[in-house]
């Protein structure tokens, strides 16, 4: 039986909301016993788009401390840093002479992310090639996405049928994974889109360094809807449907519990239970990023981090370099 091999990536923006840990993070560290799992800080998506480097440098420090602040195990998971591991970047260029400019062309995050921009670099447009070299140098079985990413793991596939149809078998197919709960957490202003890190409206998003006080003040004002009953309809109570999502979520209970326990109250109740929910499962979090800022503990794990995703994934480059053709010296 193949081993399950787990890779996900992360990008780099220093303050990962809670969007982000209810619909990935979350479900990487319950199945951390299941498998080997690596996870990455991809710090060379990054720079697609223009970054302050000393900002992308903190920020991708910040990001790996949150990970381990969330539960993800170095001693169950292999956590490193992309640009840390050179085969990355060897293997998407064999990717990008795999690709057509029509598969990439094709790739909706892309429209949507070079949408009203004056420079729109290569990168940007090719980022699907590295992201199918992330996971494909691990021989990966599964990769954790939201809808939203579901196209790139499938580009994936499809890279590495026409690698191995053309060249022999080398690449295993991997599948992208969707959580069933928490997948998808929508914005607290406009709760028919997906909450984003990128919206420019803060109080859209409740991030997992915020305060207690800034998390009451954002649910307090979250939309709803005039009803004042507590029921999960998402096509007809969007903000409502979303709120009582993060409370199943931070509370481990069904939306059918939720309903029960707000049955007849207010949704002036409703938005403080869901706020405190929050606020009591961030608080554990925040306290261990605290301590892994000021430990020095994040360097360390991030090296050895490296170190263990290079031994498992020359191996593969190796492989691939010899069948395209490339001296061994």
């Amino acid at each position: 039986m193949t081993e399950r091999i787990v890779f996900s990536g992360i990008q780099p923006t220093g303050n990962l909301h809670i969007g982000n840990y209810l619909g990935a993070i979350r479900q990487w560290v319950k199945n951390q016993n299941n498998g080997l799992n690596i996870f990455c800080v991809v710090d060379m998506h990054a720079i697609t788009i223009e970054q302050k480097p000393e900002v992308l440098r903190e920020n991708t420090l910040k990001t790996a401390a949150l990970l381990l602040a969330a539960g993800i195990d170095p001693e169950k998971s292999i956590l490193f840093v992309q640009s840390q591991n050179k085969d990355h970047a060897n293997l998407a260029w064999i990717m990008n002479c795999n690709l057509s400019m029509g598969q990439l062309n094709r790739m909706t995050q892309y429209k949507e992310k070079s949408d009203r921009r004056e420079f729109v670099s290569v990168g940007l447009f090719d980022y699907p090639s590295l992201m199918a070299a992330d996971i494909l140098l691990y021989n990966t079985t599964e990769v954790p996405v939201g809808d939203d990413q579901k196209q790139h793991v499938e580009l994936a596939r499809d890279v590495a049928e026409r690698f191995n149809s053309r060249l022999g078998e080398t690449f295993v197919l991997p599948k992208p994974v969707i959580p069933e709960s928490g997948a998808r957490i929508m914005s607290l202003t406009n709760p028919t889109n997906k909450m984003s890190k990128s919206d420019e409206n803060a109080k859209s998003r409740i991030d997992i360094l915020e305060s207690a006080d800034e998390i009451r003040s954002k649910i307090s004002s979250s939309v709803t809807d005039s009803d004042n009953n507590v029921h999960h309809d998402r096509a007809n109570k969007p903000g409502v449907s979303n709120l009582m999502e993060i409370y199943a979520e931070f509370k481990n209970i069904n939306l059918e519990e939720v309903e029960k326990e707000f049955s007849g109250k207010s949704y002036k109740d409703f938005k403080e239970a869901v706020a405190e929910a929050i606020v009591e499962g961030l608080s554990p979090i925040q306290a261990k990023y605290q301590e892994l800022m000021t430990n020095g503990k994040v360097h360390e794990v991030l090296a050895e981090g490296a170190q263990k995703a290079n031994e498992i994934s020359n191996k593969k480059l190796l492989e691939v370099y010899d069948k395209v053709g490339f001296v061994s010296l």
